[in-house]
């Protein structure tokens, strides 16, 4: 069993993601994501600025973010953003205590903006989302530096 494939299915269930439709989105995920990279966290989310799009599904590595999307007729895997964390910037992410919700926003290599926000039935779980982010990218970018 590789990495991946071992921190993919408690971080879905740490999150409530339910495996029956976050499995059909594995295909996509083991082809995107090298076989040692740890889940850190997934997610379903939606487009604040984009509503009518429908949910997407995020997943997050300690080397890359990938959002994947779900044709609603014919239930069809695509990928929405595949970058390496390296390649994306102005990187940052806001709680929101009153919905509870975490809404993210990043730009990807190409310049465009990716705006993303993951609601939450109770407000601990919006939290751990939180440390989780700043565990990724605020963390891992000091150890980066200090080697570089």
């Amino acid at each position: 069993m590789t990495l991946f494939t071992s921190t993919f299915g408690p971080a879905a269930a740490e999150a409530g993601v339910e495996m029956p439709g976050v499995s059909r989105h594995l295909a996509i995920f083991r082809s995107c994501i090298d076989p040692d990279d740890a889940t850190v966290l997934v997610t379903r989310c939606t487009r604040p600025d984009d509503p009518a799009a429908g949910e997407f599904l995020l997943l997050l590595t300690y080397h890359r973010l990938l959002v994947t999307k779900e044709s609603r007729v014919l239930r069809r895997m695509r990928v929405h953003l595949n970058a390496n964390l390296r390649h994306l910037s102005n990187v940052n992410w806001n709680p929101d205590p009153r919905e509870p919700a975490v809404e993210i926003a990043v730009t990807a290599v190409d310049g465009v903006r990716e705006r993303f926000k993951a609601h939450f039935a109770q407000p601990d779980r919006m939290w751990h989302f939180d440390a989780l982010l700043e565990h990724v990218f605020v963390h891992r970018k000091r150890r980066v530096s200090l080697f570089s």
